[in-house]
């Protein structure tokens, strides 16, 4: 294969990469800013029953998995960047199909969900090209382990920041000004993708059309299993009603994570990383379940996104040591859908089974951490150790 070297910057972060890192973070906003807002609009605007809004919000789930066996064809037999546009292209067009939905009276219940599976479709074959590939490209080999925990730091922001956006457009501007702008992100995210040079690989002939390469590393099974225990008690948490102040705690506790990484686990042993973070995300779901004080309003979602950004960090290295050095890009990918298929089917069983049984709810997301604890601290941690490829 012919590659057209575009000098590799000495630090990591360079103009392209953060334009790269802020179309990841509007991207993945753009999809968490219609969680909060969907359920609402389903529920109350179309009167959908209960399952009809899980399999509409679930169809996404399903979807995120669709394309990705064609990743690596696609991603060597065309333009990079171009694949990663066109799904873009397909994915605006999706969200607008459900911006002018909301705008008409009339709309029926499989057209909402053909269009959330598009929309997961395209978000994760999108994902997959820019986690797996142009970021990877875009800086010098040294930094590659940093940029896919960078950019994914980013993708974590968007889960507190597209709710908070959501809920705050809403109570100023409406419902519709929200699908809108979840819109716009993306087409924001699109002119950042577009302003960066890539460089240009020679598309090659003989390639196999369906491949689990830069989709889904079969050697990680139990790391995907592990993580989504936590991501599915996530999905059940966002099926709940909370206001925009929680969400910007949540993100407080994200950002406040990177310091906390830097000064508490610099040295630390390896296992008490993840182990901390499932028990604050425990603590956090029993405060909200036990405790309705005011301080609760602080202490829980600050638990939520500081336990969450530190399980999703040491996850994430996890997924990239225990690949090989060709399947960088699979573990990224993995790791992406592990965190999205879970947190879908968290809202999906949320909603079906659980949506007027809030303490439920809540019991059922605090066992599952509870044994993703168990499974980590009891087999995850010593198979990883055992298993993984590179220190």
């Amino acid at each position: 294969m012919m590659i057209q070297d575009t000098h590799p910057h000495v630090k990591l972060w360079h103009k392209e990469f953060w334009l790269m890192a802020l179309a990841n973070l509007l991207l993945t906003t753009s999809v968490y800013m219609q969680i909060p807002v969907l359920l609402q609009w389903l529920d109350a605007g179309r009167h959908f029953s209960s399952l009809h809004t899980a399999l509409s919000m679930g169809a996404y789930g399903v979807g995120i998995f669709a394309l990705g066996v064609f990743c690596s064809y696609l991603v060597q037999r065309y333009r990079r960047n171009q694949v990663c546009m066109v799904a873009l292209i397909v994915m605006a067009a999706s969200m607008t199909g459900i911006y002018l939905i909301n705008g008409q009276q009339t709309g029926s219940y499989g057209l909402v969900v053909v269009l959330r599976f598009i929309t997961g479709a395209t978000f994760g074959l999108a994902q997959m090209v820019l986690s797996s590939t142009l970021i990877i490209d875009t800086c010098s080999s040294c930094h590659r382990t940093e940029a896919n925990v960078a950019s994914t730091r980013f993708n974590r922001f968007a889960v507190a920041l597209g709710p908070m956006a959501a809920l705050l457009i809403e109570a100023h501007f409406g419902l519709h000004a929200v699908f809108g702008v979840s819109v716009c992100a993306v087409l924001v995210s699109m002119l950042f993708i577009s302003l960066i040079r890539y460089p240009f690989k020679a598309p090659e002939e003989t390639l196999r059309v369906v491949s689990l390469d830069r989709f889904f590393l079969p050697s990680g099974a139990w790391l995907f299993l592990n993580l989504m225990l936590v991501t599915t008690a996530l999905g059940l948490l966002m099926t709940l009603s909370f206001d925009a102040w929680f969400y910007g705690v949540m993100l407080a506790g994200f950002l406040l994570a990177i310091v906390v990484r830097k000064i508490v686990f610099a040295n630390a042993e390896l296992q008490s990383e993840t182990v901390t973070g499932l028990l604050l995300f425990g603590t956090a779901l029993l405060l909200i379940l036990t405790r309705p004080l005011p301080m609760i309003h602080v202490i829980a979602p600050l638990f939520v996104g500081l336990g969450l950004a530190l399980i999703g960090a040491r996850f994430l290295l996890f997924f990239i040591k225990l690949s090989k050095h060709c399947q960088r890009g699979t573990s990224q990918s993995t790791f992406f859908l592990t965190w999205e298929s879970g947190v879908s089917l968290g809202i999906f069983l949320g909603i079906a089974l659980l949506s007027h049984h809030r303490a439920t709810l809540l019991y059922v997301a605090i066992l599952l951490v509870a044994f993703a604890l168990l499974m980590y601290v009891g087999f995850t941690h010593r198979w990883y150790m055992q298993h993984k490829n590179r220190e």
